[in-house]
This record gives C-alpha cells, sequence and structure tokens, in this order.
C-alpha cells in the first residue's frame, strides 16, 4: 500500500496557532517537505519533533514531487508544509498534489491557518463572496491589466502584496476598481499585528509616506462607492475647468494640481475614469 500525503497548515506567526492533529501529523511521518527547512525547524524544535526534513519549493518542485512520489510509493507517510499557513495557496504543493492524485496516492488536508482567511473574516467587508487573487504583478503594467480583468468580480478581493508594493498597488487599485472600502491586514498574529480599513484614497494617502512592514493581506470591497468629485474625479474637474474657458491642457494641469497628483497621473487618472463611464 502506497503512504499519504499530508497537507498541513503551519501557523502564520503564533507558534500556539498549530493544531493537535497537525502536530501529530508532523510526529508520525516518515518526512516533512518543507518549503524553507530552516524555517519549519523552529516550529518542529518548539514542540520536540524529530520528524527527518527534506526542501521543496518552486525551484526544485518539480523534480523533487518526483521523488517524493517514489517515497510515497514505497509505504512512506509525507507532509507538505510551506513557511506559513496552508501549503499551495501561493506556496508551492498543486504539483505534487496532481502527481499523487495521478498515481492513485491518498491526500489529505489537515486544515489549519490561512492568512487570506484570517484577514478576511476581520477586514469588516463582506464575507459572503469572495476572489483571491493571490499575489498582483509586480509591473505596473501588468498590474493594472489584471485588475481590469478584476473589476466585476461580485465579491471582496482579496491579494497578497508586498510591502514596497502597496503604495503603488493601492493607487492602480483606485484608479481600475474606483474609490472603494478597503482593508490592509499586516503581520497577523505576530506582536505588531494591524489592520488598517478605509478608502482605497485613504490607504493610497497612508501607505505613500509610510511604507509597511512583514506579510501583506490586501482586501478590497466589491462596491464602487460614489465619487466626491472636488477629491476624486479628474474628469469631473477637467470638465468644470473646460467650461470655465480653459483649454485641455491647462485644465487638466490644474485639476491635477488641485488634486496634489503628478500631470502623468492626472492624465492615466482621466483616460481610466472616461473609459469606466464609456464602458457602462
Amino acid at each position: 500500500m502506497p503512504g499519504t500525503l499530508y497537507l498541513v497548515a503551519t501557523p502564520i506567526g503564533n507558534l500556539a496557532d498549530v493544531t493537535h492533529r497537525a502536530l501529530d501529523i508532523l510526529r508520525k511521518v516518515s518526512l516533512i517537505a518543507c518549503e524553507d527547512t530552516r524555517h519549519t525547524r523552529k516550529l518542529l524544535q518548539h514542540y520536540g519533533i524529530a520528524t527527518k526534513t527534506i526542501s521543496y519549493h518552486e525551484h526544485n518542485e518539480q523534480q523533487r514531487a518526483r521523488e517524493l512520489v517514489q517515497t510515497l510509493h514505497d509505504g512512506n507517510d509525507v507532509a507538505v508544509v510551506s513557511d506559513a499557513g496552508t501549503p499551495s495557496i501561493s506556496d508551492p504543493g498543486y504539483r505534487l498534489v496532481r502527481a499523487a492524485i495521478e498515481n492513485d496516492i491518498p491526500v489529505v488536508p489537515v486544515p489549519g491557518p490561512s492568512a487570506l482567511i484570517s484577514a478576511l473574516v476581520a477586514a469588516g467587508l463582506p464575507t459572503d463572496e469572495f476572489f483571491f487573487g493571490g499575489f498582483l504583478p509586480a509591473k505596473s503594467n501588468a498590474r493594472r491589466t489584471r485588475l481590469n480583468e478584476l473589476r466585476s468580480v461580485p465579491g471582496t478581493l482579496v491579494f497578497y502584496e508586498a510591502p514596497h508594493r502597496l503604495a503603488e498597488t493601492l493607487n492602480d487599485a483606485l484608479e481600475i476598481l474606483g474609490e472603494r472600502e478597503a482593508a490592509v491586514a499586516r503581520e497577523l498574529t505576530k506582536l505588531h499585528e494591524e489592520i488598517k480599513r478605509g478608502r482605497l484614497s485613504e490607504l493610497a494617502n497612508h501607505y505613500a509616506t509610510e511604507e509597511p512592514r512583514g506579510e501583506i493581506v490586501l482586501l478590497i470591497d466589491r462596491t464602487v462607492l460614489a465619487e466626491t468629485p472636488t477629491t476624486q474625479s479628474v474628469s469631473h474637474l477637467v470638465d468644470q475647468f473646460e467650461r470655465d474657458g480653459l483649454d485641455h491642457r491647462a485644465a487638466l494641469k490644474k485639476a491635477a494640481r488641485e488634486l496634489k497628483l503628478s500631470r502623468a497621473e492626472a492624465y492615466r487618472r482621466l483616460q481610466n475614469e472616461r473609459g469606466r463611464i464609456n464602458s457602462h
């Protein structure tokens, strides 16, 4: 009989969040496949677990999956863990699960902590429907394209984001998705846990001058709020200034100045707003 592949959720920060079942599984399996063996060893040492570990990450996932399937075929149980949270959620695991299924190897989830679920239930945004988008693209153009694809999703949008990209992502989300309620959940379950809630524009302004630290979950409501023209809509101001007699270029420049935007940023926002209006 083949062994069993266990997908074991581990703490996202607070070591006390691990389940009794997870600890039992980690003790009894023959091998633990870890995203980073050094990181997982801290958890194992904390609970006195001496099970052998092996690396299993995005750079060796394909080759290691074949090796682990053979280990399972030989009758050994294997546990997969990520550095934090539930394996396969924006972490390695999918390829091994597929290979195990194709080889008739039992796959058993051992549920527990998940950053996206922890953030979602505490953000104060709708939880009846949500879309998890993993990490958005690092480059602005690709990120904006992806956000545009998600504009009509009828649920709360949930993403993981790197601290140094958060401010740019919030600005892109404001332009592409429109003004919405949002939340930034940072360092969940850890000493400096923080959930900052507000409109996208408010969060964008806040993180423009304060780069956060740690692991971040960004959540955005599905509902587009009515924009306040004097503070949000470039299009409204441009139209108003043109009615007052300014040409288009001067009107755009004045609108950018009033909204404290660069001219290029004001132009991008104008194009997006008018594109959104034309699409409805």
